[in-house]
This record gives structure tokens, C-alpha cells and sequence, in this order.
């Protein structure tokens, strides 16, 4: 992989490139929300010599940090753009987790004739509609909420609640304390995020996905009403569902194994190669 930097004017963002056939597809991955490029460390290692890959770290996020706290959704959206357009990427297909589904889902409502394919991992519909008002009015005042526990504490059930693998609640233990600033940055940075989640869910766009896709969740995914969620999402949009048995919230690094078989198979047969 290739380290490369993006300027942009709240901050540079640093992402990661293997690009092995310029005409071909593009595994775009999306970290969630608090972790890192490293997130899909596995993903990375299965498929960089198969398609071409891209990672980053989201703004604000690890090495795209210092970052200035004044962007939207849509920004990060329009700078995914840009460095699609830097790499000469033109067949993405956005696996994102978490985070990273929400922001795939907002690249889908601005650029749907780019987007060639778009997977979910134990993310969530951004429609307005699934969401109540008191779950909206909650996403609003994270921040004070995780300033309130003791930060060792709230490592321990991050992790716990992300992962239900040794090495995904390692990695997420991992990540958090490496946060420099600890609870204060953690708390920021996660509340920041979920407000400007709380905000594209306020549009009220058909954020529709017009491209092939795939939700995947974990059974045992403790976040929110992600299992939820994904039930109605699939109900509603008839978008396939695969559930990953003992995974938690971050499936893809519990059963990885699992997880890249099922992208490989999607993109084999629902994208156009």
C-alpha cells in the first residue's frame, strides 16, 4: 500500500492506495467512527493483490489528525470524491463500517452514477424515517455523556461492546489508548461524529442506493439498534442481508474469514468486473 495525503481546508487527510488495474474495480474501505485505516488490516491483506484498495483515516481521525472540527458529511463525502479523482478511481465500490456505511451512503445521494457497488458493514439506513426523535435528540449530546465515565472504564466497554473477538476488542483497546488527548479527544471526536450524523439524518434525502449492495451485520451486534435497523432496511429496500454468526459490531475484524468471502462474492457476481 502507498501512503498518500489529501490538503483540504479543514486538515490533510491520509489515506492508502494499491491500485493494480486502472481500469478495474476499487475496494474502497471506510473506517467507523473513533478507529482507524487498521480496522480492516485483514480485509487489506485478502484482497490487495486481487483488486485495487484504498483505506484511510477518516478526517479527524488518527494520522488525518489535526483536523478542524467544521465539516459535514457531505464534506467528507466531496473529499472521498476528490481523491477518486487524484487516484483516477472510477469504479468504486465503498465497503464501509459503521461510520463508514452512513458516509458511503451520503457518496451514494451525490454521486450514484459513480458508485459501482456499496456494502454495509454493521451500519445502518440514513433515511430519516427509521430514525425517532429521541434517538436524534441523543446523537446530539454525545459528548458530555462519555466525559462522564472514567476513561479506563469506557475502554473497556468500547471494546466490549465493538467486538466480541480477542483481537477486535485488542485492536479497539489498542486504538483508544492511543488516542493523544484520552477521554477529552475520544469524547470530542465521537460526539462531533454522531452530530454530523444527527444532521445528515435531518436533510431528509432519499439517500437511495441505486448501485448493486450488501448489508452484513453481526448476530451479536450490541451498537444501537444496528440488528434492528438492518431487519427494516432489509424488509423495506429487499437489499440482501447476511448475518455473521458470534461477530459483534465490528464483524469484520471478529470473522474476517467470513466477511471477505462475502465481499469477494458480491463483488464476483453482483459487479460488473
Amino acid at each position: 500500500m502507498t501512503a498518500k495525503t489529501h490538503k483540504t481546508p479543514s486538515g490533510d487527510i491520509h489515506y492508502w492506495v494499491n491500485i493494480i488495474d486502472a481500469e478495474g474495480v476499487t475496494l474502497v474501505f471506510l473506517p467507523g467512527l473513533t478507529v482507524d485505516h487498521r480496522l480492516f488490516e485483514k480485509q487489506i491483506e485478502y484482497f490487495k493483490d486481487k483488486y485495487n484498495v484504498f483505506v484511510w483515516d477518516a478526517p479527524a481521525h488518527s494520522a488525518s489528525w489535526p483536523f478542524k472540527y467544521d465539516f459535514s458529511l457531505f464534506d467528507a463525502a466531496k473529499w472521498l470524491n476528490e481523491i477518486f479523482e487524484e487516484e483516477k478511481i472510477t469504479r468504486p465500490v465503498i465497503i464501509g463500517q459503521s461510520m463508514g456505511g452512513y458516509l458511503g451512503q451520503v457518496y451514494a445521494e451525490l454521486y450514484p452514477e459513480k458508485l459501482k457497488g456499496f456494502i454495509s458493514i454493521d451500519s445502518a439506513p440514513l433515511q430519516r424515517k427509521y430514525l425517532g426523535g429521541f434517538y436524534l435528540w441523543i446523537l446530539k449530546r454525545i459528548e458530555p455523556i462519555y466525559r462522564s465515565f472514567p476513561w479506563k472504564l469506557l475502554v473497556k466497554m468500547c471494546a466490549r461492546g465493538a467486538a466480541e473477538s480477542e483481537y477486535g476488542r485488542r485492536y479497539m483497546r489498542e486504538t483508544l489508548m492511543s488516542l493523544d488527548g484520552g477521554k477529552r479527544r475520544y469524547a470530542k471526536l465521537a460526539g462531533y461524529g454522531y452530530k454530523i450524523l444527527a444532521e445528515a439524518y435531518e436533510k431528509e434525502l432519499p439517500y437511495e442506493i441505486k448501485c448493486p449492495a450488501l448489508l452484513i451485520c453481526g448476530e451479536k451486534d450490541r451498537v444501537g439498534f444496528c440488528i434492528r435497523f438492518n431487519k427494516a432496511w432489509h424488509k423495506n429496500t429487499g437489499i440482501p442481508l447476511e448475518w455473521v454468526k458470534d461477530a459483534g459490531h465490528n464483524s469484520n475484524t471478529d470473522a474476517p474469514e467470513i466477511v471477505n468471502k462475502l465481499i469477494e462474492g458480491f463483488v464476483e457476481n453482483q459487479v460488473e468486473l
